[in-house]
């Protein structure tokens, strides 16, 4: 143990290493957490473990041994690339990392960016502002990837305007009554067109601003170190592959206008009479709030038994129980068996019966671009599924060429691009860092919304681990029913006995804005006392987080006795 300050028989919380791990300098190797902070113990060098002299729960001193390190070679080189991250799908026999060739980059670009979403752009711009030479592609005619031109941003203008006409109608019970909405579907799609229009110009700016060059296409790979875009050569010395995802297809459905994807539904063509979404995760409960609030009779059904499964049951219920009485019909452990054009509609056949619609909504999925880019020209490894397998670094297999965001495997959240991208363009300019996430966060934009990070409980019993759960119902909350808005909840996850926050689930109004605090919570160590002893300002949303540590703590004093959820 090296001098950690004026600390003694601190308790170890976690170990990050085993026996026969290959780490680097400054790799964490153990954590520690006094009752000030938590701190990560890290390698003095490089090397492999060889055996560990310590166990969760010891207490160590500055000089007490923690583990034996077999140093790395006499020629001081760095040990071997840390396996691939958890999110990352394993590639089966990949070939081995391939060596540059010796003149390699000398007449091409330090960096190419494939793809300009959240992740390629964010690369392209760490990349620039380090002083590498970068060049960005893009298929679409303006910067910003699905992300931005059909994805997040499109989606996030419609469901705000699908906000406004809901509050104005909740307004008639609070005794504020509007007319009926008109709506004026040319307005409302400039307004969308118009905030995808400002994002992606202002991304051009800030490319134009780093003199990246912008070179517009569909990229493919001619070899190790060079790129065809549509007919143009491009030589590099290092690549970052950011080519996202697209929209799962499912077969036999009729090729047939009024059938969308989630691109087509973005265009808003017009309000259908009655639409059936097939699929009940985020993308599709998204689409489907925006048509609900705009006037269609909504359907919904989900092969699964619950509508967006990442989330625990308790937390998506208000969510359900909230749609299910806006919508028209909502199906789950049911699958689409037929769907058939016809002059007057689209007839689809599930569960015994037969409905006709007028548009159908597909949202089922999304699946990685990998297999789309010539990969194998670069010698990269692509799995059966389209992904790319990467290590911390986000390195393929191909040490020069580097992969971040949906190509690389779940989650497929614009915010983990983003943090990968930098990861990979601060090792391209020769930074010693690793993509270590303890959490990322999701978050369905639906009314409520939903959010959650970390460890769920659903999956904590699936994996055979003991939690505590602590949940602060928003009927409780002074703020959530001055909105006229009580049925969220909080729910924090934790560790039995020391209490230390594993995950969090939240639903209600502005529950994605709210989850951040939790993320740093979580990345910082923190456990429900550290949560409950931070004042949270009142009324607000986000005291419910207080109160729900709280009630993990059994010091929660404002909830009614019956009413008071019991530690579980």
């Amino acid at each position: 143990m090296p001098d950690i300050g004026d600390f003694a028989d601190v308790p170890i919380i976690e170990i990050l290493v085993e026996p026969g791990d290959a780490v680097a300098v400054e790799d964490p190797l153990i954590t520690l957490e006094s009752d000030k902070a938590t701190l990560d113990v890290p390698a003095p060098s490089a090397g492999t473990v060889a055996s560990l002299a310590v166990e969760v729960g010891d207490t160590v001193s500055e000089g007490s041994l923690v583990l034996t390190l077999e140093p790395a070679e006499a020629d001081g080189g760095p040990p071997e690339a840390p396996a691939a991250a958890p999110e990352a799908p394993p590639a089966p026999d990949a070939p081995a990392p391939a060596a540059a060739p010796a003149d390699s980059g000398k007449d091409g670009v330090d960096v190419v960016v494939l793809g300009s979403g959240p992740g390629g752009y964010t690369a392209a711009f760490r990349a620039a502002d380090l002083g590498l030479r970068t060049v960005l592609v893009e298929r679409y005619a303006s910067l910003g990837g699905v992300c931005l031109n059909v994805g997040c941003i499109p989606s996030k203008a419609l469901l705000h305007l699908a906000r406004v006409i809901a509050e104005g109608e909740e307004a008639a019970s609070q005794g504020v009554r509007f007319g009926e909405p008109e709506i004026d579907l040319d307005e409302v799609r400039a307004f969308k067109d118009g905030a995808v229009e400002r994002l992606t110009g202002g991304v051009a700016g800030m490319a134009k601003r780093r003199e990246i060059e912008v070179v517009q296409g569909t990229g493919r790979f001619t070899g190790p170190h060079t790129l065809d875009v549509d007919g143009t050569a491009i030589a590099f010395e290092h690549c970052v592959i950011a080519v996202g995802s697209h929209a799962v297809r499912l077969p036999d459905l009729p090729d047939d206008p009024r059938v969308m994807d989630s691109t087509g539904a973005l265009e808003l063509p017009d309000v259908p009479e009655r639409l059936l979404v097939i699929g009940g995760g985020i993308i599709g409960l998204e689409l489907a709030t925006v048509h609900d609030a705009l006037g269609s009779r909504v359907t919904v059904v989900e092969m699964l038994d619950q509508l967006i499964t990442g989330a625990d049951p308790d937390v998506v219920r208000p969510l359900h129980k909230r749609i299910e009485g806006r919508y028209e019909a909502i199906h789950l452990g049911t699958r689409v068996e037929e769907v058939r054009a016809a002059d007057d509609g689209l007839i689809a056949r599930y569960g015994g019966s037969e409905e006709r619609f007028d548009r159908i909504l597909v949202a089922v999925g999304r699946r990685p671009n990998g297999a789309s880019i010539g990969a194998e020209a670069a010698g990269v490894a692509v799995d059966e599924r389209g992904f790319i397998a990467v290590d911390r670094q986000m390195r393929t297999n191909v040490a020069h060429i580097f992969a971040i965001g949906d190509v690389v495997g779940e989650p497929m959240l614009a915010h983990k691009a983003t943090h990968e991208a930098k990861v990979a363009a601060e090792v391209i300019a020769g930074h010693d860092v690793a993509f270590d996430a303890r959490a990322i966060p999701s978050v369905a934009y639906t009314d409520p919304e939903l959010a959650w990070m970390g460890l769920t409980e659903t999956r904590a019993k699936g994996d055979g681990i003991e939690v505590e759960t602590a949940v602060f119902p928003w009927s409780a909350s002074g703020r959530a029913i001055g909105m006229g808005r009580p049925e969220g909840l909080t729910k924090l996850i934790l560790e039995p006995g020391t209490r230390r926050l594993l995950g969090a689930g939240i639903v209600g109004v502005n529950a994605g804005e709210l989850i951040a605090e939790t993320v740093h919570a979580l990345e910082m160590g923190a456990d429900a006392e550290d949560l409950g002893l931070t004042i949270h300002p009142h009324p607000t949303l986000s005291e419910s987080l207080g109160m729900a540590a709280e009630v993990g703590t059994g010091t929660v004093t404002d909830l009614p006795p019956r009413r008071r959820p019991a530690r579980r």
